[in-house]
C-alpha cells in the first residue's frame, strides 16, 4: 500500500491485491482498475483496556468519536479528499500510536489497530463538563501497528516536538489535530470574571503536552 499526496488536498492511494486500505466513507475522488468499496465499522481495536463499553458507546455516541468508513480493496489507484481540506500522512512504526480525533481521519492502512481512548487524564463528569465546554470530547482515537495515516486539517498542519528541550507544549483545542508518542494530555481552564462576561481572550482553556513525541496543530481554530 502507498500514500502519497498529490496536491495538499488530494491523497493518491496505490491498492494492491491482498492489502485493504480504510478510508472516511464518501470521499472517493476517482480511481483507476478494479477497486471495490465495501461499508466498515470502525473500531476494529475496541476501547482501552480498563474502559470497556463504556468508552466504546459514550466516546462515540456523546463526543462524536465515531466516522462512517468503508473498505477499499482490489487493484488500481483510488484517489480522496473531503471538503477541500488539507492532507497530511502520519507514519506509524509499530513503536509508538498516534492519537486524533476520528473527524480528522480522512484514511489508513487497513491493519492498523484503532480503539477509543480518553484524551485526557481528566475522565469522569468533570471532564465532560470541560469536554462541552471546548469543544474537545472527552475521547478520542488511537491507532497502533505499522503504517501509514492521512488526517485532515483546516490550512495544514505543522509539527510540535515534546522531549528534552521543549519539556511542555500548550495548544488551542480547537487547533489540536493529533499527537504520537508516550504524551500525557491535560486539559486546563482558567476561566475569569472577563471570560463570563464574554470580554476575555478567548484562550481560556488549552491542552497542555508533556512526556516525549510529536504533537500536530492545523494552522486554524476552525473545528469540523
Amino acid at each position: 500500500m502507498v500514500m502519497e499526496i498529490e496536491n495538499g488536498k488530494v491523497l493518491k492511494t496505490t491498492i494492491t491485491p491482498g492489502a485493504q486500505l480504510t478510508a472516511r466513507k464518501g470521499s472517493m475522488l476517482y480511481y483507476r482498475g478494479d477497486v471495490r468499496f465495501v461499508p466498515h465499522s470502525m473500531g476494529g481495536g475496541g476501547a482501552m483496556p480498563g474502559f470497556g463499553a463504556m468508552a466504546g458507546a459514550a466516546g462515540r455516541m456523546m463526543q462524536g468519536e465515531h466516522v462512517a468508513l468503508m473498505t477499499v480493496e482490489g487493484q488500481g489507484e483510488s484517489y480522496f479528499g473531503h471538503d477541500g481540506l488539507y492532507i497530511d500522512i502520519v507514519q506509524l512504526d509499530g513503536a509508538n500510536q498516534l492519537t486524533v480525533e476520528a473527524s480528522r481521519l480522512l484514511a489508513y492502512e487497513g491493519y492498523l489497530q484503532t480503539a477509543i481512548v480518553p484524551l485526557t487524564q481528566q475522565g469522569g463528569m468533570r471532564g465532560a463538563v470541560r469536554g462541552a465546554v471546548t469543544g474537545q470530547g472527552m475521547f478520542t482515537t488511537q491507532l497502533s501497528g505499522q503504517g501509514s495515516v492521512a488526517v485532515l486539517s483546516h490550512g495544514g498542519t505543522f509539527s510540535l516536538e515534546v522531549g528534552p528541550g521543549h519539556p511542555e507544549v500548550v495548544v488551542d483545542p480547537q487547533a489540536y489535530v493529533g499527537h504520537r508518542g508516550p504524551i500525557t494530555v491535560d486539559l486546563t481552564a482558567k476561566v475569569g470574571f472577563r471570560d463570563v462576561v464574554g470580554k476575555g481572550s478567548g484562550e481560556a482553556t488549552q491542552l497542555k503536552f508533556t512526556g516525549q513525541g510529536t504533537v500536530w496543530v492545523q494552522a486554524s481554530e476552525q473545528k469540523f
